[in-house]
């Protein structure tokens, strides 16, 4: 089961409860009869395992493939390129 924080409006009371999802949200202070409001708070996460940083993300292997994989995208539109300002000539040509 959860455990839930309130806090008073009224006389700044703070205290945790656990309730079930079910239970109703507490609305009155046991102090002062005042209004309580839920407080919520950053939730801690652990990660455990590989996988989760950025120096886990890629093997050195893949780092070379994807090295290799960008410079000939780079060569290929450069020969692209020069075939395109090729085929002008050639039509001009006939």
């Amino acid at each position: 089961m959860p455990t839930y924080s309130y806090a008073c409006t009224e006389c700044d009371n703070r205290f945790d409860i656990v309730q079930s999802f079910s239970d109703d949200t507490l609305t009155v202070c046991d102090d002062c009869n005042g209004k309580l409001r839920k407080l919520f708070n950053s939730v801690g996460i652990v990660f455990k395992g590989s996988g989760f940083y950025r120096t886990d993300s890629r093997s050195s292997k893949a780092d070379t493939i994807a090295k290799s994989d960008s410079s000939t995208s780079t060569s290929t539109t450069s020969t692209s390129t020069s075939t395109a300002s090729s085929t002008p000539a050639a039509s001009t040509a006939s």
